[in-house]
């Protein structure tokens, strides 16, 4: 507590001398009372007008002014971090008759009044000046009890927290409290009101911030909301095969996987952009199953050809959360795939084939899908059945995306070929060649050029 107070003593000291009343709220102090670190930092000025606060926080240092009329403003602290710096503000409807709600500056409101508008309890506590934390709602109770509860009626304000609350519940690994639960689903009607890029900014964060991404799925079933997406929702009725899934239907099943996803993320220290691919990997991977699930003579459970029927629900889904095209580019590829080259043994060729296959998406990420998909069956291990098809591929260089060419278009223009449609056409025979193993060095390429001629 001592050293977040520390870092911003002097915007703390500034509105102090003005003759405010500082505050700092929301994630800062709840990350703090979990004993995690607070990155981006917010903190309320009560008491003082816009003029006031912009003179008090001239005296700090520069800072940038953002939000519709006053907002707020943000500040650069000189370990990085952002401090946002705001009056506290009521909500009211938008005058132009457009949905939502429209923010107006109160220099008036109490600590109590701006807490009682944020979205959940833990999100509405406060820290003042010494250290001392203001909990009108329960929020450290919740914080112990691993809830997630609403605040207060101001919830309704805005729909997207039902999707909060379930990136938050990946998170932390919280549960929805029942009479939130309840609020969500009622919220349910409002949901297609909601931008695109809104939705998308929350399940992002579901991929590259939650350590238990099941526990968001849970909570976004609980919310009622899980309705809005067709292609999960046909997940908790899908069973599977209880030799190969002895874990539960297929929707357990990707819940299991994407926390192995989560977990394989953190171990391999992964990319922003490797692990929103593997978190979304999993999510979809199984899509294709409730399409192809049966029962056969022998009353075993299959699901032949699931990888293959996944792409377009994969698809389907992935616009409905608003997700930019090149997350379904690389994604749709390894639901494809997750299946392939796992019940043969694999050759040069087949990881070749593999590779031009999944790209832009690399065998690297298919190991990885591959390798919480297998993983996500409990009580059985944990297992890495990719990992000599992505040895395989290392070896043919393969590995991180499909082979580079090793006869191109200059090659072919030395040779006589005129630039054009015949260029083209030859150039990818000439690839698939490779591809094929037909000759694995370019002067190979270029005697398979001179037989392809004759």
């Amino acid at each position: 507590m001592h050293t977040l107070i520390l870092s911003v003593q002097p915007i703390l000291e500034a509105i102090t001398r003005a003759g405010g009343t500082p505050l700092i709220v929301g994630g800062a102090v709840r990350d703090t009372l979990l004993g995690l670190e607070a990155k981006d930092i917010d903190i309320e000025a009560f008491g003082l007008t816009p003029d006031q606060l912009l003179v008090a926080m001239a005296d700090v240092g520069r800072f940038a002014v953002v939000g519709r009329s006053f907002g707020v403003l943000k500040l650069r602290l000189p370990d990085g971090r952002e401090v946002d710096v705001a009056m506290p503000q009521r909500r009211s409807h938008n005058p132009t008759g457009e949905r939502g709600y429209l923010p107006t500056p109160d220099p008036e409101m109490t600590p109590r009044e701006a807490c009682a508008r944020r979205d959940f309890t833990w999100n509405a506590m406060a820290i003042n000046s010494s250290g001392q934390v203001l909990d009108f709602f329960g929020g450290q109770h919740d914080l112990q009890q691993k809830l997630i509860r609403h605040t207060s009626e101001a919830f309704d304000e805005d729909p997207l927290r039902v999707l909060r609350a379930v990136q938050f519940a990946a998170r932390f690994n919280f549960r929805l409290a029942a009479e939130t639960a309840i609020r969500c689903q009622n919220l349910l009607p409002q949901a297609a009101s909601l931008p695109s890029e809104r939705i998308w900014g929350e399940w992002q964060k579901w991929a590259l911030r939650g350590q238990w991404p099941a526990a968001g799925l849970r909570a976004l079933h609980e919310s009622g909301w899980l309705v809005r997406y067709p292609a999960l929702e046909a997940l908790l009725a899908c069973p599977q095969d209880p030799i190969w899934h002895p874990e539960g239907d297929a929707w357990l099943h990707t819940g299991y996987v994407c926390d192995a996803a989560a977990a394989n993320a953190a171990r391999d220290l992964l990319s922003d952009p490797q692990r929103e691919t593997l978190l979304f990997a999993a999510l979809c991977h199984d899509l294709g199953k409730p399409l192809t699930t049966y029962t056969d003579s022998h009353g075993r459970i299959r699901s032949p050809g699931h990888a293959e029927a996944g792409t377009t629900p994969t698809r389907t889904f992935l616009d409905q959360i608003g997700a930019p095209a090149r997350v379904a580019d690389l994604v749709v590829p390894l639901v494809r795939e997750h299946m392939s080259l796992l019940h043969a043994v694999p050759n040069e060729r087949s990881v070749r084939r593999l590779a031009v296959r999944l790209a832009p998406a690399t065998i690297a990420d298919w190991r990885r899908l591959v390798e919480a998909d297998a993983s996500g069956r409990p009580p059985l291990p944990p297992m890495d059945p990719g990992a000599f098809v992505e040895e395989l591929a290392s070896a043919l260089g393969a590995a991180t995306g499909k082979p580079e060419p090793l006869v191109n278009g200059r090659h072919l223009l030395a040779l006589g070929y005129l630039a054009g449609p015949q260029l083209g056409e030859v150039l990818r025979k000439t690839y698939s060649a490779q591809i094929e193993g037909e000759f694995s060095t370019l002067e190979e390429g270029l005697d398979w050029l001179k037989r392809l001629e004759q």
